[in-house]
């Protein structure tokens, strides 16, 4: 139980930090670099898996869903 308290306070002093950042200018642009480089990520790992899939699919003869 102690152990979920201190996560949960962590969660909620994390989440007033980025709220508190967030309101300068330095924060909104680190803010989007973030949220950039996420997306970046996101991207590529979608673009690999479909590629994988892909890969699969035609070595099994082309089966669908």
């Amino acid at each position: 139980m102690k152990k979920v308290l201190w996560f949960s306070a962590g969660i909620a002093v994390g989440v007033v930090v980025a709220h508190q950042l967030n309101q300068t200018a330095q924060g909104k642009k680190a803010f989007a670099n973030l949220e950039a480089k996420v997306k970046d990520f996101s991207d590529a790992f979608v673009d690999g898996y479909h590629d994988r899939e892909s890969e699969l699919r035609s070595a099994i003869g082309g089966a669908t869903k």
